[in-house]
C-alpha cells in the first residue's frame, strides 16, 4: 500500500485480547509522583554527557527512597542490568549489577531489549522485550517481579508474557498513571498495516494484564517517521501544565532516529484517540553542530532539586555506521534539562555536546 493509503491512526481495537493472558492482579491505584511541577529551578546541577557509555534505550526513575535507578539495553542484548545512585551524575560510576540473564533455550533467549523498572503497589516490575532462541525476531513483551524493597536483593520472578490483542512483534512497554488509572503504552506491528510498528495504549488490570480495548495512538505517516524503517516506538509520558505529553521515537536506529510528540488534555479520556494531537514535525533530532546523532528512546526524570525536568535518551557521537546500526554498540545514555515554552509545551532544544549541559 502507498504511504497515502495508510489508515487513520484513530483506530480503536475493541476485540477480546488474545487467549492465554495471565490472571488479572488487583486494580492499581495512583502511584506516588516522583516529580513536582516542572517549574524552572536554579539549584539543579549541570550534567556531563555521556552519562553511561554503551547503554541504549535508557530508563531512569527517581524513587521515594531518594535513589535514581538506571537500567538500559546492553549491546550484547543478553541481560538486564541495574545501577543506583543518589545523584544522576553518580550513575556514571555506580556499580552495575546483572539482575537477570537471558535463557539459553526457549523463550526469552534473544534480543533482550529496552528494560524499564517501575515500582507498583509495593513491588518492583521490569518490562522488557525478548525473543525465543529458535525465532530471534519473534520479539514480545515480558514482565519480571520482585517483592523486595531493594531491587538488588530478593528474587526476580518471571511473570510471563504480557498479552496484547495480536501475537505480533511488540516491544518498548512503559507504564504510567493518570486520574487514578494505570496505563501501558508500547510499540507493536498491527496486522494489515504497511509499517513496522505503531504505538498503542491500554488500561491495565494488573502489572502484567491489559484490559479491553487497546487503541492506536500513532502510526508512521510523515516522511521523518519512515526513513529506513516505518517505525514509531519507545513511548514515554510526562504530565505537566494541564496536559499529557507522550514522546516516541521514529525511523531507523541510525542518524535518522528522532523523537515525535503526542499531546492530550489532562482532563480528557486518554482512551479516546480523538483526545490526542500529533505534532507534524519531530521535536528532538540529530545535530551536526553538537555532533549528536540518532537521539531517541527517551524517558523523563527529575533533577536533584526535585523540580527541574530532565530528558534521558541515547545518541551516538558519529553519523557514519558500518553495517547494521543494531550491531553498533555506541549508543550512549545522555541527560539534559527540559525547558518549558510560554504555552506550556516542552522545549527539548537540541541534543547537547559531550560536555557539561
Amino acid at each position: 500500500m502507498s504511504h497515502s493509503e495508510v489508515p487513520s491512526r484513530r483506530t480503536v481495537l475493541r476485540g477480546t485480547l488474545a487467549a492465554g493472558a495471565l490472571a488479572a492482579a488487583p486494580t492499581l491505584t495512583q502511584a506516588p509522583a516522583h516529580a513536582a511541577t516542572g517549574a524552572p529551578a536554579s539549584r539543579a546541577p549541570a550534567y556531563r554527557n555521556p552519562l553511561v557509555e554503551q547503554r541504549a534505550d535508557p530508563h531512569i526513575q527517581r524513587h521515594a527512597d531518594g535513589h535514581y535507578y538506571f537500567t538500559a539495553t546492553s549491546p550484547e542484548y543478553d541481560r538486564i542490568i541495574l545501577r543506583r545512585s543518589r545523584t544522576l551524575r553518580g550513575l556514571t560510576r555506580a556499580g552495575e549489577s546483572v539482575i537477570w540473564r537471558r535463557h539459553t533455550s526457549g523463550d526469552m533467549a534473544s534480543h533482550i531489549w529496552a528494560p524499564e523498572l517501575h515500582h507498583i503497589n509495593g513491588k518492583w516490575y521490569i518490562y522488557f522485550a525478548a525473543a525465543p532462541a529458535d525465532d530471534v525476531w519473534k520479539i514480545r513483551i515480558w514482565v519480571l517481579e520482585n517483592a523486595n524493597a531493594n531491587p538488588f536483593k530478593g528474587t526476580w520472578t518471571e511473570r510471563g508474557r504480557l498479552t496484547t490483542a495480536w501475537d505480533t512483534f511488540s516491544l518498548d512497554a512503559t507504564t504510567f498513571t493518570h486520574r487514578g488509572s494505570r496505563y501501558l503504552a508500547w510499540a507493536q506491528y498491527e496486522p494489515g498495516m504497511d509499517n513496522n510498528t505503531g504505538v498503542f495504549l491500554s488500561r491495565m488490570a494488573g502489572p502484567w494484564t491489559l484490559t479491553n480495548p487497546q487503541i492506536r495512538l500513532t502510526t508512521p505517516e510523515y516522511a521523518w517517521e519512515c526513513v529506513g524503517f516505518k517505525v514509531n516506538e519507545g513511548p514515554s509520558v510526562i504530565q505537566r501544565n494541564g496536559r499529557v505529553f507522550l514522546t516516541y521515537s521514529a525511523s531507523a536506529t541510525d542518524a535518522n532516529y528522532c523523537v515525535g510528540l503526542l499531546t492530550a488534555g489532562a482532563r480528557s479520556d486518554l482512551m479516546d484517540p480523538a483526545s490526542w494531537t500529533k505534532s507534524p514535525t519531530p521535536v528532538f533530532t540529530s545535530n551536526d553542530t553538537t555532533k549528536q546523532y540518532g537521539p531517541g528512546h527517551n524517558c523523563f526524570t527529575v533533577a536533584e532539586d526535585g523540580r527541574t525536568d530532565v530528558l534521558v535518551y541515547h545518541a551516538r557521537q558519529y553519523k557514519d555506521i558500518v553495517g547494521d546500526p543494531l550491531h553498533d554498540p555506541n549508543r550512549h545514555t545522555r541527560v539534559q534539562k527540559i525547558g518549558w515554552k510560554p504555552d506550556g509545551t516542552p522545549d527539548f532544544g537540541i541534543p547537547v555536546a559531550d560536555a557539561a549541559s
